[in-house]
Order: C-alpha cells, then sequence, then structure tokens
C-alpha cells in the first residue's frame, strides 16, 4: 500500500517542521505548559507517521489484508485528531479541544491492534 508510505512520509515531514515551528516560533509567545503539549502532539505524530510508513511496507508482503488498509487509516485519523488537536489546543488555548485528543488516541490503540493482528495471522 504505496498511499501509507506516501502519507506516513508526508506526516514525518510535517512532525518534523512543527516541531522546528514549536521549538522556534512558539518559544516564549505561549506559555511552557502548552509548549509540552506542543511537543506532545509532534512526537506522536512522528511515531506513527513511521508507524504508516511500516505498515505500507509490511503490506507488500500481506496481500489484500483489510486489516492493515483498517490500521493505517485508522493511525492517520489518530494523528488528526490526537496531534491535530493538541496543535490547535496549544495555540488557541480552548480546553474543550483536549476532549477531541482522547478518540485520537483510541485510534492509534485500535490500529497498533489491527497491525499485531494481521501480523500474527499473515506474516
Amino acid at each position: 500500500m504505496k498511499a501509507f508510505v506516501i502519507i506516513g512520509a508526508i506526516n514525518a515531514f510535517l512532525a518534523v517542521a512543527l516541531g522546528a515551528f514549536g521549538a522556534h516560533g512558539l518559544e516564549g509567545k505561549i506559555p511552557e505548559k502548552y509548549l509540552e503539549v506542543w511537543k506532545t502532539g509532534v512526537t506522536y505524530q512522528m511515531f506513527h507517521a513511521l508507524g504508516l510508513i511500516a505498515i505500507g511496507l509490511i503490506a507488500k508482503h500481506i496481500q489484500s489484508s483489510s486489516l492493515l488498509s483498517w490500521s493505517g487509516w485508522l493511525m492517520f485519523v489518530g494523528i488528526i485528531l490526537f496531534s491535530g488537536s493538541l496543535y490547535i489546543l496549544s495555540v488557541t488555548r480552548i480546553s474543550i479541544l483536549g476532549a477531541i485528543t482522547p478518540f485520537g488516541g483510541v485510534a492509534f490503540l485500535v490500529s497498533w491492534v489491527l497491525l499485531i493482528i494481521a501480523a500474527a495471522k499473515y506474516y
């Protein structure tokens, strides 16, 4: 699934860019608490970008596994919901956005479980 390698690489690029922006563009402009929240978003985005790349590479060895497809899409949705909500929370300080973050975390967890199952079943 070439799409997951591409989506993963784009997200890895964005994680590096957003990490640099947080370190150089936001430092001193937002409270330290929110800078840490930003860093958490960057860290999780990078880990899951690498997870997407792994899913894309593993998919070359496992033909037509819907488990891998679901795993990849949930990982991508997790990045959007988890990291995205943390980025917006950091710069707006709208605390209700923190209610979205756990949905991204659940998407991450389910995506990893699906990857485990696919690997155990097909790899």
